[in-house]
């Protein structure tokens, strides 16, 4: 498999060079120079399990990773379920919050650590992860690479932003994981990494790779839920469906739209975002047009300038009316969000968190008749107990107030984050 990048189509390197840069030439994202189609049986087949994953994660590493190699990576990757819960009539919530974080981004961020762990075996040179977060890819993240030699990861949180459960699995392991708290919001943590790669000279003085859904390595695997959920919906006998997907970064999103063109039969994605909704005016209007991020309940999807808006529109060579053939999209409010939860609560007996709330939604805007709905449960309702508590005063989650924490803070500027990368 060979990558370009997004922003400089002359740039081709194998999965390995792609996974350890993270960010591409000129501040693109790397992505496939040509998809691949699924061969064989894999969907046809009555398991998807390791091995039926390496096949599909293997059309995107090639030889960089050997397949032996890449089904014990996955099959440490996938340990945990992706239960298909009914929450409503046509509507189910795949859960994906069953691993350690209990957040979907574990899937991504345990590929990537075991990935990166085997490349990094195979030379001496220490490897810095910096990662922006804005709440459960920096827990993911941690907990994947913690204790995983040759690795140093700095992980960039606003302050103040995520939640106490959220930052308590960031800044409580210490060991190789530095959490960096910063005086700005997730936009301004993902500028700071963006211009930390592209700052020559301090490539030159250590080697860094990026644990955002920027980098290859963490992205592509989320294609292995909608397969999962494919092999579930085979087997109650559903079909027609339709994903809402909670969007922040777009790394969820597109990773299920790679999972179709690949080969697995969806009928149509919906991009369910709170009310930083740069992509869905840029779906009204063709323009996009980034803004500064602001604070909702649903705080990992406070993004006003999504990093994969660039493999979306490379997907579809830029073509504002396939994608919106492809996506529908809707921005939900915070008040709303609450009505869902209670909603949901009451109606179904279920809880869910704020971001499902709005998928939900989503869901329930463009599902037409006949078609089996899916909201994507990205993160557990425990994360996000003082929101939930305001619809649902019985609502509990514990948190652990004993625990040492590990963490630095700076102010919102680049020469900030170099003193503590450099110290």
């Amino acid at each position: 498999m060979i990558y370009t990048s997004t922003n400089n189509t002359k740039e081709k390197v194998g999965f390995r060079t792609a996974a350890l840069n993270g960010l591409a030439s000129e501040r693109g994202l790397y992505v496939p120079v040509k998809m691949p189609r699924l061969k064989g049986d894999v969907l046809g087949r009555n398991t998807f399990g390791p091995e039926e994953a390496a096949e599909v994660m293997h059309l995107f590493t090639g030889a960089d990773v050997p397949l032996k190699v890449l089904t014990d990576i996955l099959d440490q990757t996938l340990s945990f379920d992706f239960p298909l819960v009914k929450i409503g009539k046509d509507k189910y919530c795949l859960e994906l919050f069953h691993g350690p974080t209990k957040a979907f981004k574990d899937v991504g961020a345990r590929f990537m650590s075991r990935t990166l762990g085997y490349f990094k075996a195979q030379d001496d040179q220490k490897s810095h992860v910096l990662v922006a977060t804005s709440g459960d890819t920096g827990a993911a993240v941690a907990n994947g690479f913690l204790n995983v030699e040759g690795v140093q990861v700095h992980i960039l949180f606003p302050k103040g932003k995520v939640s106490e459960y959220q930052e308590k699995q960031m800044t409580t392991l210490g060991g190789n994981i530095q959490a960096i708290e910063v005086e700005g919001t997730f936009d301004d943590c993902q500028s700071l990494v963006k211009q930390a790669f592209s700052d020559d000279q301090l490539k030159k003085e250590m080697s860094l790779s990026s644990a955002n859904s920027i980098n290859v390595a963490r992205f592509l695997p989320q294609m292995l839920y909608y397969f999962n959920a494919s092999k579930q919906l085979k087997d109650m006998g559903l079909e027609n469906v339709v994903y809402s997907v909670p969007s922040g970064n777009f790394g969820n999103l597109t990773a299920g739209l790679y999972a179709k063109i690949i080969g697995l039969n969806i009928t149509k994605f919906i991009a369910s975002t709170n009310k930083n909704d740069t992509f869905i005016k840029y779906l009204s209007s063709g323009d996009y047009i980034p803004k500064p991020s602001v604070l909702t309940y649903s705080n990992a999807m406070d993004v006003g300038a999504p990093s994969n808006f660039a493999r979306i529109l490379k997907l579809y060579n830029n073509d504002w009316k396939t994608i919106n053939e492809n996506i529908k999209g809707l921005s939900v409010s915070d008040e709303l969000t609450l009505e869902i939860i209670q909603e949901i609560y009451s109606n179904s007996d279920y809880t869910i968190d704020p971001h499902g709330a709005v998928g939900y939604q989503g869901l329930t805007t463009f599902q037409e008749e006949g078609e089996t709905g899916i909201v994507l449960g990205t993160a557990s309702p425990l994360k996000f107990a003082s929101v939930i508590q305001k619809v649902i005063p019985d609502f509990q989650t514990p948190i652990s107030d004993g625990d040492t924490v590990f963490k630095k803070s700076i102010q919102n500027n680049y020469a900030s984050l170099v003193d503590v990368l450099m110290s």
